[in-house]
């Protein structure tokens, strides 16, 4: 299904939210990083497999500070688009299969100008052939299956976003270096808001399994659906424009900070993607990644019982002099 939410109208239970506060108004769901170990995000209790992810946001500012938006696997392949405080003109485009971490080769900087001061609509379009990036209706990258030389991500994914310190002075040298560190909080508080999301699942089904311990997109099998069985059925993107030539092909993200596993200290021990965004276990619901038998999910991206859909009649009565008049009307329970 696809599932379009408006943060401005408040939170949803489809997103999760974990290391730290995150706020509602009209700007959408605002994630704020205002001290040493801040890092809230939200990430979604579901999966894709393949699909489009487009969220229109705004950027955090100051020196260090970091806002996220990752599609990651339980196998740990991942998608990326990170924006760093310190610079209003770029975005950077990554990826990683299966959690391999001995090589920071696959990174670029792409144009994003103004991202701090407008909303603008980024996208990850993934399919089993290439993930493209836009920000906007521009295409800045395309990454090939063939071109990812055995790291294309291809297994299901959550999505999470968030905000974050890469510049904290807790986290190793070669970290804050990347986040153009260190930060420095007397100058904040720094928010990143997310006014909306739509995620559009290009497979169907109730679950995804894991059918062997290849990790390719074939060893996946759907539970009631079919992968790819949505492929083309939910739309394209708006493509205005291509981007010319990164500005900076495949940089090197150093190993100090970037690896899985590394703990912040000022986040509870807590583990990190391959991008170094604090993920914190503590106050995840035990429901991440599932939802509830006998639970739906709404285009809106709220999960509701099922009965919750059940039109019931009711029958009041009206009385207009010596007349009883009887009517139906629907109620949603």
């Amino acid at each position: 299904m696809t599932v379009d939410v408006e943060f401005s109208k408040g939170s949803v239970n489809s997103f999760v939210g974990s290391g730290g506060t995150t706020t509602y108004g009209s700007d959408g769901a605002v994630f704020t990083v205002a001290k040493a170990g801040d890092a809230p995000q939200l990430a979604s209790v579901f999966y894709i497999m393949f699909g489009r992810v487009e969220v229109t946001m705004k950027c955090a500012p100051g020196a260090g500070i970091v806002s996220s938006l990752v599609l990651q696997s339980d196998d740990l392949d991942e998608i990326d688009m990170e924006w760093l405080g310190a610079d209003n003109t770029e975005v950077q485009t990554n990826y990683f299969g299966k959690g391999q971490t001995t090589t920071y080769n696959r990174g670029q900087f792409n144009p994003a100008p103004n991202n701090q001061g407008e909303f603008i609509k980024y996208t990850i379009d993934w399919t089993a052939d290439r993930i493209i990036w836009y920000v906007g209706g521009t295409a800045v990258r395309t990454l090939t299956y063939n071109d990812a030389a055995g790291q294309y991500p291809q297994t299901p994914m959550q999505v999470k976003f968030g905000a974050w310190s890469g510049g904290d002075s807790s986290n190793a040298p070669g970290t804050i270096e990347w986040a153009r560190g260190p930060t420095d909080y007397s100058r904040g508080p720094f928010s990143m808001s997310v006014k909306s999301v739509i995620v559009s699942d290009y497979s169907t089904g109730k679950a995804y399994l894991y059918g062997d311990t290849t990790g390719t997109w074939q060893s996946i099998k759907s539970d009631g659906g079919k992968i790819n069985g949505n492929l083309g059925k939910v739309g394209s993107v708006t493509v205005t424009a291509s981007a010319a030539a990164a500005t900076s092909l495949s940089p090197t993200i150093p190993a100090g900070g970037i690896g899985r596993g590394n703990s912040n200290s000022n986040s509870g021990g807590s583990t990190s993607t391959q991008t170094g965004w604090p993920w914190v276990a503590t106050g995840t619901p035990s429901t991440a990644g599932s939802i509830p038998n006998g639970w739906i999910m709404t285009p809106e991206g709220k999960i509701v019982p099922s009965s919750s859909s059940i039109i019931k009649p009711f029958r009041p009565v009206m009385l207009v002099g010596p007349l009883i008049l009887g009517f139906f009307a629907s109620r949603l329970y």
